[in-house]
């Protein structure tokens, strides 16, 4: 399928391409947009692709994406990240926390929960992905040394 392949190279593309965000743009807006743009702009594109006779799910009607964290968070290795939830629309109800991870303010990098991991977002895109260690979690507080 070609329209496939260049699905897989456009997904690719987008993780390769910092983010373009200002210097002025806020942290939350621009893990917002990553989400939009990374991640719910291919999932529904992949759900457009699939046979109406596929026992898959089938898709909500509409999603959003809220960032869950008022104030940027920084991992053990010191990268700012920010938490982020997605509701879905299915009929005329709402369901909070469909999905939930973390975007990276720097790289535009997406993880997202799986159980009690955290797994690249490409997961929910069909990819095999590994668990990701040591992201999403803020870094132990540090206690002074009297």
């Amino acid at each position: 399928m070609v329209s496939a392949r260049w699905f897989g190279l456009f997904v690719l593309a987008l993780q390769l391409v910092p983010s373009s965000a200002s210097a002025d743009e806020p942290p939350a807006a621009i893990v917002q947009r990553r989400v939009e743009k990374g991640l719910l702009e291919p999932l529904a594109e992949k759900e457009r692709a699939q046979s109406r006779f596929s026992r898959a799910r089938i898709p909500p009607a509409e999603r959003r994406v809220r960032v869950t964290q008022a104030a940027v968070s920084f991992d053990a290795s010191g990268r700012a990240y920010m938490a982020f939830a997605v509701d879905v629309r299915r009929g005329t109800e709402w369901h909070e926390n469909d999905l939930v991870g973390c975007g990276y303010t720097q790289t535009g990098a997406l993880f997202v929960k799986r159980g009690d991991a955290y797994r690249p977002a490409e997961i929910l895109l069909g990819k095999d992905v590994d668990v990701a260690s040591n992201v999403c979690t803020p870094a132990p507080a540090r206690t002074a040394l009297r």
